[in-house]
């Protein structure tokens, strides 16, 4: 048996028993581990992968949206756009937004990419029971992060910080978001 045909065999074994785990799961996890699962057989299969990268003209329409959006709203806020990595790629602080604001929207934007949810419904499931996904260094679970996706898959993510409330920062950065959704595949 050649290394291919191991790797093909061992990604169809990892495969089966992913299934399994998928079977005792919600239809958002079972469809972020049939990514992941194809992912890792891409991987398996060819040396390079290709991944969807938002571009530079869409990042700038989301956070013109959003801006617009928190002008209307009578918000001071700064909007960051992180692309699958985390790495950012676009800060707009707008007029006013305090210091802190910069902080917790790239936070925000790293969370909702990270985990492909927007920060307030992952906030929904974080308790001070003990070690949580809250305690992944860079994450933030307030309202305000919404992640971009392509695909199935998140390819970037939006973060606003500086209104009052997570309600309201996340509101901007769905106004966001709705500029390009028709665009992305």
């Amino acid at each position: 048996m050649n290394i291919r045909t191991r790797l093909v065999a061992g990604s169809l074994s990892g495969l089966a028993v992913l299934a399994g785990a998928v079977a005792a799961t919600s239809p958002a996890q079972a469809a972020d581990a049939a990514h992941s699962a194809r992912v890792a057989r891409v991987a398996a299969a060819e040396p390079v992968v290709q991944t969807g990268v938002l571009s530079a003209d869409a990042a700038l329409k989301i956070a013109d949206a959003a801006l617009k959006e928190a002008v209307k709203q009578k918000q001071r806020v700064t909007v960051v756009i992180v692309d699958r990595s985390g790495a950012t790629r676009l800060v707009l602080k707008g007029d006013g937004a305090g210091p802190q604001t910069e902080e917790s929207a790239r936070r925000k934007a790293f969370t909702a990419v990270s985990f492909g949810r927007t920060t307030s419904e992952l906030g929904k499931g974080v308790n001070g029971g003990g070690p949580s996904i809250a305690d992944i260094p860079g994450t933030l679970f307030l309202g305000g992060g919404v992640p971009v996706a392509s695909g199935g898959a998140p390819v970037a993510g939006i973060g606003v910080g500086g209104a009052p409330s997570g309600d309201i920062d996340e509101s901007i950065a769905q106004a966001g978001l709705k500029a390009v959704a028709g665009q992305l595949r």
